[in-house]
């Protein structure tokens, strides 16, 4: 996230929480360079990011675009969109987790799944049944 932008304290709405998290990131012509491809000119891509948050105009972006830009600005330490979704359906601000808490948590749920497999195989054995696969 480039430290010499500033970043507003509150946004009014979805347009202005993607704007604000789009500069963060570098802003529309890299931002649109990364959700178009490397082959298309970042003029062009920053031109269609514009019209994208313009309400006046037909673009949008659609969901898988807008989670990866989401995704991408939590990695950057930037949380304005996160936090405008989160305020606007009526939840908490949203905490994230540091990388080794996300990891710790996985382990855990992957131990936890094993461990129920291996009940339902246990089960299944007692009733006389084989596992498939």
């Amino acid at each position: 996230m480039n430290q010499e932008q500033q970043i507003p304290m509150f946004v009014d709405d979805l347009n202005e929480a993607l704007s604000a998290t789009i500069n963060a990131l570098g802003g529309k012509k890299v931002v649109g360079a990364l959700l178009r491809g490397e082959s298309v000119d970042p003029t062009v891509a920053g031109k269609w990011l514009a019209d994208c948050l313009n309400p006046s105009k037909r673009e949008r972006l659609d969901p898988e675009q807008v989670a990866w830009i989401r995704r991408t600005a939590r990695l950057q330490g930037c949380h304005i969109l996160a936090a405008w979704e989160a305020a606007d359906a009526g939840y908490a601000p949203p905490q994230p987790l540091a990388p080794q808490d996300e990891a710790a948590q996985l382990q855990r749920d992957f131990i936890a799944s094993v461990k129920a497999l291996q009940a339902i195989q246990q089960k299944m054995a007692r009733n006389g049944m084989q596992a498939v696969g």
